[in-house]
């Protein structure tokens, strides 16, 4: 018995030396190399490149929750309203030859109940893509904020103030950098629209034919940054002569707009002073209108006014609406994570005689504080008041109180 053991072990043992032998001589396998996430510092921070590219990618996003009081007009008004938004945004960048490739995504989806949803209430759901653009060199195509704003003032308003304020539209756009930080750029766009009572006796408006062609000079230093802008808007006619069954010619609105920023480091670290004024001739759209102004009630149920870029007056002939406007405000940190902002805006708008459409002079003014009890954390509450003058309107309620209390998240 001891010898059969003795041989079988004396040849698992042999068996086993010779495998490792013949396994030794087999050509050894490397291990897959392991490819690791690099940081891209070329871009600033959040930066990482892409693996198996020289794309830098940065993934943010927010999330804001808002509560809102307004001061109700009748009796079927809400005057209360929660709003939850989530935002995901995608920043890509590669460097090429002919300078800078970039694509730019930002992804919003809101839930708004009550005055979010409008003055009845309600509730209502929303997806957008508020911005999709891709920029190479000097060349910017797809949505993003308008060239005739100044994406670089310093405002901190929550609430509605009368100026051109950031809009999204889709364009396509060119800028010439000069160095020193003066550019200028020409753009196309889908245009900013009020409303337009050039239409047919069913109440059909002509097409679009030409997009919006908008031009800035700007500056932009340490100091701060200027901005001059200009706009041409086409409202085309739909209406028959009154002497004839031609169709009217079409209008060709304007406006002009300056917007700076001032940073005040004298007053406080991070304090800033902005201000924005423009005039337009048939495209109030750029004084930051839209179809109509809210906020004033009237006998019976109205709610708003029209705001109206072109129109024809009892004599047959098309007149535009004109308008001017001024905003401003400042912001004032008074530790490193309280600040405070006031902001204020004064708008007028006026047609010429022979029309039912009513001059209005518009004021706002509104006041904010914020506390960052960490970073990317954004507590804050706004208080804001307006009031109109409508000629020839006898207003029940020619002022409006407003507040909002904002939670957000940034990251």
């Amino acid at each position: 018995m001891k010898l059969a053991k003795s041989l079988f072990l004396g040849s698992v043992a042999g068996l086993a030396a010779v495998a490792g032998a013949q396994a030794a001589d087999l050509p050894a396998r490397k291990a897959a190399a392991v490819e690791y996430v690099r940081v891209c510092s070329t871009y600033g921070a959040g930066f990482f490149y892409i693996p198996g590219t020289e794309t830098c990618l940065r993934v943010a996003g927010r999330v804001r929750a808002e509560y809102q009081y307004l001061e109700p007009q009748f009796r079927e008004d809400a005057s209360i309203g929660f709003r939850a938004r989530g935002r995901v945004q995608l920043d890509s960048r590669t460097a090429t030859a002919y300078g800078l490739l970039r694509a730019f995504v930002r992804m919003e989806m809101d839930r708004n109940t009550g005055v979010y949803n409008g003055q009845a209430g309600g509730a209502g759901v929303s997806a957008n893509i508020a911005q999709a653009y891709i920029q190479f060199g000097g060349l910017t195509a797809g949505r993003t904020t308008s060239f005739f704003a100044n994406g670089d003032l310093p405002t901190g308003n929550i609430t509605t103030i009368r100026f051109y304020d950031y809009p999204d539209v889709n364009l396509l756009a060119y800028t010439f950098s000069f160095g020193n930080g003066f550019s200028a750029s020409l753009s196309l766009e889908e245009g900013a629209f009020t409303t337009n009572r050039l239409t047919d006796v069913g109440g059909a408006a002509a097409g679009q034919m030409w997009p919006d062609l908008v031009g800035n000079v700007k500056y932009a230093g340490t100091w701060g940054s200027v901005q001059l802008s200009g706009a041409l808007h086409q409202t085309r006619s739909n209406v028959l002569g009154i002497d004839d069954a031609d169709i009217g010619d079409s209008e060709l609105g304007w406006a002009v707009g300056i917007q700076a920023g001032l940073n005040l480091p004298a007053l406080g670290a991070g304090d800033a002073l902005w201000f924005a004024a423009a005039y337009a001739d048939g495209a109030l759209g750029y004084l930051g209108f839209g179809p109509t102004v809210t906020g004033v009630g009237v006998s019976g149920t109205s709610r708003a006014f029209s705001v109206v870029d072109a129109y024809v007056d009892v004599d047959g002939d098309i007149e535009t609406g004109r308008g001017w406007q001024v905003a401003g405000g400042l912001r004032h940190y008074w530790a490193p994570t309280l600040r405070s902002n006031i902001h204020g805006s004064y708008a007028s708008v006026e047609y010429s005689g022979g029309t039912l459409l009513s001059d209005f002079d518009e004021w706002r003014v509104g006041v904010n504080t914020f506390w960052t009890p960490v970073a990317g954390l954004d507590i804050g509450v706004e208080v804001l008041y307006a009031n109109i003058d409508v000629q020839g309107v006898n207003l029940e309620n020619e002022d409006r109180w407003e507040g909002r209390l904002r939670i957000q998240r940034d990251f």
